[in-house]
């Protein structure tokens, strides 16, 4: 993977996992550090999810994957705020 990829997948790690958390109700006991990380895992997750499903590559924007991937960073920032709230 290059330098530009790399670069991608954190920006739009970021806006996923910005998005994610919007979804998720209430305040969330997380980091930013782990909202971009869970945002890039559900981004190369949702991307493999869409191309498995065949609506990854489509004539406009690829809102069935989009979708997929904030879906995936909203179940994964609240499996992560609610293990770190029962440590607390």
């Amino acid at each position: 993977m290059e330098i530009s990829g790399i670069i991608s997948a954190i920006v739009i790690g970021i806006v996923i996992g910005v998005l994610g958390r919007l979804v998720v109700p209430g305040r969330q006991h997380i980091g930013v550090l782990v909202t971009i990380l869970v945002g890039i895992l559900a981004a190369l997750l949702g991307s493999a999810i869409a191309a498995g499903l065949g609506v990854a590559d489509t004539d406009g924007p690829d809102w069935i994957e989009w979708l997929i991937q904030i879906a995936l960073a909203a179940v994964g920032i609240a499996a992560l705020d609610r293990t770190r709230g029962r440590r607390h």
